[in-house]
């Protein structure tokens, strides 16, 4: 056993030495293994290039009938036949109601009757005139009595005219009884009924719809009539442009109509309610398989951009009311850039100011990266219908 002096001298040794294990020990258990850096998120780029792009207009459209002919009564009666199946074909001069026309047929029987005593009286006074003049040149009778006998011959004679407008007359309310086709077209459901009382002050009797071609409305907001107006100063010029479009028409089915459109016609002004412009198409409707009152999605190349920039609309956000895109720098580090954007068509938006061509634009992956951040990029290839979205309106989608 060690004691005195050295026991005591051996003690703090201990000491130390338990110390510089403990922390040796510590120091080793506290170190942790150096972690690898994460892999850089991947994302989906395109390459920003100069290109034509077509402009394309894209209006909700209204189908409408070339020609809506309300049918209705003019003369007062009761329809004693409907003469057509609702819903068909009908031509022209077709009928289609028929009124009762025996009070109209004896109107115009009273009429003849007073015709012929109107020609009879003017016969007479004829007669009277005649016989007047020879008496007035022999000296029988005064010049007051010869002008008494002309003067009531032209009374009669005003007669048989006033009779006459009235057997036309009647026999044009006799016509009316017969109520025909004033067009070719398609006949709607009747909405009075045999035996109903209809006159000219009656509701609409049915509507007949000419629909080959057919019409198709759309409203252009202001700023693009502006712009076209713009454009197209000249109104020889601007009518012809007009006149060379051509229009594909999408029906509520999301199918393409297989039949081309063309421009009829703008209305005289805008509506003040929605700042927009009427226009009116028209499209071939063989076998009638439009209707009015579809709806459908018009389209037309209305103008082509020259080297514009596009990019995809996936790859722009918005933030407070500023859009942004995610740009990759030489470094492929993320950088947000504000952007100003000019029309957008089939899936692709333009921009005004903000890109240069040959910068690199994220598409796919924007929700994976923030300023500054590494990134491994990948090239994005857009889809077919996107692609043809930008050389022809009838691949846009609906």
């Amino acid at each position: 056993m060690i004691k005195g002096p050295v026991k005591d001298l051996i003690k703090p040794i201990r000491l130390i030495g338990a110390a510089l294990l403990c922390v040796s020990v510590g120091s080793g258990c506290s170190r942790k293994p150096t972690q690898a850096t994460p892999n850089a998120p991947e994302v989906l780029v395109t390459t920003v290039k100069p290109q034509d792009v077509p402009r394309i207009l894209e209006r909700v459209a209204t189908l409408d009938g070339f020609i809506n002919a309300n049918i209705n009564a003019q003369v007062q009666g009761y329809i004693v036949s409907r003469d057509y199946k609702e819903g068909s074909v009908v031509k022209k001069g077709d009928l289609l109601f028929q009124i009762d026309p025996r009070p109209f047929q004896a109107s115009l029987d009273h009429a003849k009757g007073q015709l012929a005593v109107a020609q009879s009286n003017q016969t007479k006074a004829d007669a009277d005139v005649k016989r007047a003049i020879n008496l007035f040149r022999n000296k029988v009778i005064s010049d007051q009595e010869r002008d008494t006998y002309i003067n009531a011959a032209s009374s009669t004679k005003a007669n048989v005219q006033a009779a006459e407008a009235a057997v036309r007359q009647a026999e044009v309310n006799l016509g009316y009884t017969k109520i025909t086709a004033p067009i070719d077209g398609i006949v709607g459901i009747a909405t009075a009924q045999v035996g109903d009382l209809v006159g000219p002050s009656s509701r609409t009797l049915t509507t007949i719809s000419q629909v080959d071609p057919i019409k198709a409305v759309v409203n252009v907001g202001e700023q693009s009539f502006t712009e076209f107006i713009t454009d197209h100063p000249d109104p020889d010029e601007r009518e012809q442009h007009l006149k060379g479009l051509t229009f594909d028409l999408r029906l509520a089915d999301g199918s393409l109509y297989p039949h081309k459109g063309k421009f009829y016609a703008e209305d005289r002004n805008l509506d003040p309610k929605t700042g927009s412009i009427r226009m009116e198409l028209t499209f071939p409707n063989p076998g009638n398989r439009l209707r009015p009152g579809q709806f459908g999605k018009v389209q037309a190349i209305v103008k082509v951009a020259k080297a514009a920039l596009v990019i995809p609309e996936q790859a722009v956000t918005e933030l407070q009311g500023n859009r942004l895109v995610a740009v990759v720098d030489s470094e492929n580090k993320i950088a947000m850039r504000p952007v100003k954007l000019g029309e957008r068509s089939g899936g692709m938006w333009q921009v005004i100011e903000g890109l240069k061509p040959g910068e690199k634009v994220v598409v796919q992956g924007l929700l994976k990266v923030r300023p500054g951040m590494p990134v491994t990029v990948k090239e994005w290839t857009p889809p077919a219908e996107q692609v043809a979205s930008t050389r022809s309106p009838s691949a846009t989608n609906p």
